[in-house]
Parts: structure tokens; C-alpha cells; sequence
């Protein structure tokens, strides 16, 4: 794994996710672009008021509609390496305190490459799947999910 491609890839709150935890967005399968098509997806937009006459056919809207977002749920797939099993405990159990406390409750999520930045909060951290022996010395690494609520969606 070249380390030094993922620095800067994902930055929250100012901190850069490789470099302070050994994070970074992964996909189940190679080729996957869930995490691309999780932060890309539009949000629906938020219903019309419409006056349904019982004489008269179909509904009435008004002559202009303004279209405004609804809030939107993104789903994100990390990965978290360490070269030990304390480091990755430690990293793995920062991170997600990290997630769940951000900056009053804020995380700021910037996407170098896709130069995008978003303004979400932790909902829950999902399937957890582990890719090493936590019981064994060494390299560890996992996988896990994390479900964040844009309130004002970039798209």
C-alpha cells in the first residue's frame, strides 16, 4: 500500500484521516465505486403543496414551483491499518470517538480529488468487518461502515 497516496485523500475537521489514524475510504470489491456513488447521489427534493379539488381531475400546483433539498443520509466504507494490535485498538477506538464528537457535533468532510466539502454528522457506525486476527500479533486491519447525515446536501 502506497501510504504516501493516501495522505490528504480525506481530510475531517482539518485532520487528515490516513496520517492520524491509518484511515481511508475502501470498497468491498475491487473496482467498487460505492463510496463514489454514496457522495455523488443527489438528494430528493422536498414535496410540493398541491390543492386536490374532489370535482376536478388531477391536482393543482402553482404556477411556480421551488424546488428545495431534502436532508440525506451518505453511507461510507473505511478501512483502518495499524502495524500492531495496541496501535490498532488505539487508532480504531480515536477514530470513531473522533466521528462521533467532531467539532460540536460537526465534521467537516473534504474530498481532495473530488474537490468537495461537506458538512455531516455521525449516525452509526455499521457492519464491522475485520480483515486480520485481532488475537494475533502483527499487521491488523478492518472494514467498517459509516452512515452520516448531510442536513443541507451538497447535491
Amino acid at each position: 500500500m502506497d501510504s504516501e497516496a493516501l495522505k490528504g485523500l480525506v481530510v475531517i475537521n482539518g485532520t487528515d484521516i490516513w496520517t492520524e489514524f491509518g484511515a481511508f475510504l475502501t470498497e468491498e470489491k475491487k473496482g467498487g465505486r460505492e463510496n463514489l456513488t454514496a457522495l455523488l447521489t443527489a438528494s430528493k427534493v422536498k414535496g410540493h403543496v398541491a390543492v386536490n379539488i374532489r370535482e376536478e381531475n388531477g391536482a393543482k400546483y402553482s404556477d411556480e414551483l421551488t424546488v428545495r433539498n431534502e436532508q440525506r443520509n451518505i453511507q461510507l466504507l473505511f478501512c483502518l491499518v495499524a502495524d500492531t494490535k495496541d496501535k490498532w485498538m488505539d487508532q480504531y477506538s480515536r477514530f470513531i470517538a473522533f466521528l462521533k464528537q467532531g467539532n460540536k457535533g460537526w465534521l467537516e468532510m473534504t474530498f481532495s480529488e473530488l474537490h468537495l466539502k461537506m458538512k455531516v454528522f455521525f449516525v452509526e457506525n455499521g457492519s464491522f468487518t475485520p480483515l486480520t486476527y485481532i488475537w494475533k500479533e502483527g499487521v491488523h486491519a478492518s472494514r467498517f461502515k459509516v452512515t452520516f447525515c448531510e442536513p443541507v446536501p451538497s447535491f
